[in-house]
């Protein structure tokens, strides 16, 4: 059922946290090309709208931390190897939104001059009044933390009005709906109840940071096309997970 709560002119400025895997398309790793510039396409339509849009993107098409770390691999090593993969994934979506003219900043956590611009806060929030799309990349720049923690993390610094959360699916289930047909959406769920239930929406840390600084979480299907410029328009299907 679609929902009209979000008007058009709600958020000025938002978060826009991805999943590495969604950069690989029907390939299974690495980057498809064709993939990100869909993805790109996306947040065109939505910057077009004078939307100020940061962007995080993880990195487990290319390497995930936890799974180097179960394999034996010291776990600062394999969560540093993770913020490397998310600096390819934000370099990838920047030389993909620069073709679609819209000006773009990858920021990385950790330093790497030659390659982007280290993260300054009051920098990173001059870049986006003049309109450009921020990407964070690395992490927070720190093992055991996810690029979820690092999404609500920057949202907050940047003072963004909502995390939009685009996965394979429309929304929160009260179970996984790829798996269970008699999955049930939520329209609105509370942060506490995603705590309590481990509804997968982001990490522990990540929904309590959220839930600490009254920042809704928007889920939504990045599959769908037109669905993130939909949602601020008003329209398609989605879960809002607030206080």
């Amino acid at each position: 059922m679609a929902q009209t709560e979000i008007p058009e002119t709600t958020f000025k400025r938002v978060m826009l946290k991805i999943s590495g895997e969604a950069l690989m398309g029907p390939q299974g790793f690495g980057l498809h090309p064709p993939t990100v510039e869909r993805i790109a396409r996306e947040v065109k339509s939505v910057h077009d709208m004078g939307v100020e849009i940061c962007m995080v993107i993880g990195g487990g098409n290319i390497f995930r931390g936890l799974q180097g770390s179960a394999q034996g691999m010291e776990r600062t090593t394999a969560d540093y190897m993770g913020m490397l993969a998310t600096v390819m994934n934000a370099l990838a979506m920047q030389a993909a939104l620069e073709q679609l003219n819209i000006h773009t900043r990858t920021i990385s956590a950790i330093p790497m001059d030659q390659v982007c611009e280290p993260y300054i806060r009051r920098r990173a929030v001059r870049h986006l009044e003049k309109k450009r799309v921020c990407i964070f990349a690395a992490g927070t720049g720190n093992p055991y933390f996810t690029t979820d923690t690092a999404a609500t993390l920057r949202a907050n610094e940047m003072t963004c009005q909502a995390i939009f959360k685009g996965t394979k699916v429309d929304g929160v289930y009260d179970k996984d709906p790829m798996k269970h047909d008699d999955a049930v959406r939520y329209e609105t769920v509370s942060y506490d109840d995603c705590l309590a239930k481990n509804l997968k929406v982001m990490d522990a840390t990540a929904i309590a940071l959220a839930r600490d600084n009254k920042l809704p979480i928007i889920v939504f299907s990045l599959d769908e096309p037109g669905g993130f410029k939909g949602i601020l328009a008003g329209q398609g299907t989605y879960t809002r997970v607030q206080g």
